[in-house]
């Protein structure tokens, strides 16, 4: 993702960052209708990190905590391979994106269609994030790794 289209993402998401406690507006994937996707969703906890799940206005996406601290979008193009780190998590491997620090967008490497984390890490731990979130995205198969 180029820096500027990472600046769009984080700026399309302020909304959702911010205290509004009704629906989170999210923008849906442009691989949001995959039917990988659905097997995610209707698996997603009631709980990510002690915050509580949260109704969005678009396919494939997840959010939680009141104001939203943890955004979930599925079908989000998959990454190529780069110099961001990565992290295995439960047999899911995540690329880490620190540059907005302290969000930070977590994606996954080497499954189709890729899943995205973003995590306000004031507020919730993206180690744990990962760990509970993991057993949904493992619907996924892995079909490469990134270590």
């Amino acid at each position: 993702m180029t820096a500027l289209a990472s600046i769009g993402a984080v700026a399309a998401l302020a909304p959702a960052l911010s205290g509004c406690t009704g629906t989170v507006p999210m923008e849906p994937a442009p691989k949001a209708d995959d039917p990988a996707c659905a097997e995610i969703i209707v698996r997603l906890p009631p709980t990510l990190g002690e915050q509580q799940k949260r109704r969005t206005n678009a396919q494939a996406t997840g959010a939680w905590g009141k104001p939203a601290t943890i955004l979930l979008t599925c079908g989000v193009v998959e990454p190529e391979v780069s110099s961001q780190s990565c992290v295995t998590v439960n047999d899911v491997d995540w690329l880490v994106d620190d540059t907005d620090d302290p969000t930070y967008r977590f994606t996954t490497y080497g499954r189709s269609p890729a899943t995205e984390l973003v995590i306000d890490s004031t507020a919730v731990s993206g180690n744990s994030v990962l760990a509970e979130i993991s057993p949904a995205v493992q619907r996924i198969p892995a079909t490469k790794h990134c270590h």
